[in-house]
């Protein structure tokens, strides 16, 4: 038999999961090491043992269902993505992409077809942060991250990360316990777009190349109070104009001059923050990205030199710190041309496409070959229960994961 996606099955799974930690407004709240979360890896991990596969689970709560290669002394090859979301997120986004790659094993399955290698599922620990920081999580401690320093955070509702862990760890013990990070082949995920282009342009599947790497920088901006009134023009040190002025100037320049690029001001605050008041201080957050470190390099500096030529033309200071610094990274080109050519033997139309947002896939780059795949959602909507991917698009996407991790798994 030829392994086929059932997409049927596929598209109940997707119904059942949403039902955990489902909001009345048909999205899906279910945080990281909650007890939502622990009920979404306990059905997978039924689900999977119904099967007969193997599960695992490790020290920072990753979940891993393992199917056998005829190979036992190869590292397996992982495809996966999380099962946790936003407050208000969406039922896809982590969930499509590890579902679809349960749906891979159990076509396998289905068919009684042999891979080289063994395949696992991976279902990655907190990828989204919002309850707990920092995001990623799991694929960082997988990747090499020293998990010592987070056993002390404490979340957005005041939980104690350390014994949210093991509670959930706790909360499946018919999972094999094994170390943080083990040697393996390869890692291929599925993903929602989170962007427009795809449904823009019509094409079912994007072939991700790169992962775009992220800075995050807080500018402060130091004046002079004074009243609204009476202060003259001259007389003004606004850090407001300033403000205004520097952040005017860099969006006219960095994404129109970059199409790589992204400049984003998320936050801004000005203290003492009265109507009739010149500001004080004004504070603001700049997201930069671009998936070069050169070029993240010139726009901060960019950012910098703006930054401060406003504020001195309006007499004032400004002060700018890096809070985040995540680089990007470059997919394998071998991996990224076994998914296009799964896309090409589908007669699905595709396109190399950068994604704007990191993944786990960014971190598990730099220690395998790794590739993405995207499918189109509706609007581009994601992180928002009006979160929506059609079930076509769904199929497609986790046909495209089959062969390619067919191809990946089983090399000639």
């Amino acid at each position: 038999m030829v392994p086929e996606i059932d997409g049927e099955r596929l598209l109940g799974r997707l119904e059942a999961f949403a039902y955990v930690g489902a909001t009345p407004a048909g999205g899906v709240n279910r945080q990281a090491f909650s007890v939502e979360d622990r009920a979404a890896r306990r059905l997978l991990a039924e689900l999977a043992q119904e099967r007969g596969f193997t599960v695992f689970q490790d020290g920072i709560a990753n979940l891993f269902i393992r199917r056998e290669g005829s190979d036992a002394t190869l590292p397996p090859l992982l495809i996966g993505s999380h099962l946790d979301s936003q407050p208000t997120g969406g039922r896809f986004d982590g969930a499509l992409g590890t579902l679809s790659a349960f749906e891979v094993l159990e076509a396998l399955e289905d068919a009684e077809a042999e891979t080289r290698m063994p395949i696992e599922v991976a279902a990655w620990a907190n990828e989204e942060g919002s309850r707990f920081a920092p995001g990623v999580m799991g694929s960082m401690a997988f990747t090499g991250a020293d998990i010592s320093a987070w056993k002390s955070n404490v979340g957005s509702d005041g939980a104690s990360l350390a014994k949210e862990l093991e509670a959930t760890i706790c909360a499946l013990p018919e999972a094999t316990r094994r170390p943080i990070g083990i040697p393996i082949s390869g890692y291929i995920e599925l993903h929602i777009e989170q962007g427009p282009s795809l449904e823009k342009e019509r094409l079912p599947i994007g072939v991700v190349t790169a992962v775009q790497g992220t800075r995050w920088l807080e500018v402060s901006i130091e004046g002079a109070a004074g009243h609204a009134g009476t202060t003259g023009l001259a007389y003004r040190k606004d850090p407001m104009v300033a403000a205004i002025a520097a952040i005017h100037r860099l969006q006219a320049t960095i994404m129109p001059l970059d199409s790589s690029a992204r400049l984003t001001v998320g936050r801004i605050a000005a203290q003492p923050g009265s109507i009739n008041a010149i500001p004080q201080s004004v504070a603001f957050t700049v997201d930069i990205r671009h998936p070069r470190v050169e070029r993240l390099d010139a726009i901060e500096a960019e950012l910098r030199q703006a930054c401060a030529a406003e504020a001195e033309a309006q007499h004032c200071t400004a002060m700018i710190r890096r809070s985040f610094d995540m680089p990007g990274a470059a997919f394998s080109p071998d991996m990224v041309k076994i998914v296009e050519a799964a896309a090409r033997s589908l007669r699905l139309p595709h396109k190399r496409m950068i994604s704007g947002a990191f993944h786990d896939a960014l971190f598990l780059a730099r220690v395998a070959p790794a590739a993405m795949i995207f499918v189109p959602c509706r609007d581009g909507l994601s992180h928002n229960e009006a979160e929506y991917v059609e079930p076509a698009d769904a199929v497609a996407g986790a046909r495209v994961l089959l062969q390619a991790t067919i191809a990946a798994a089983s090399p000639r």
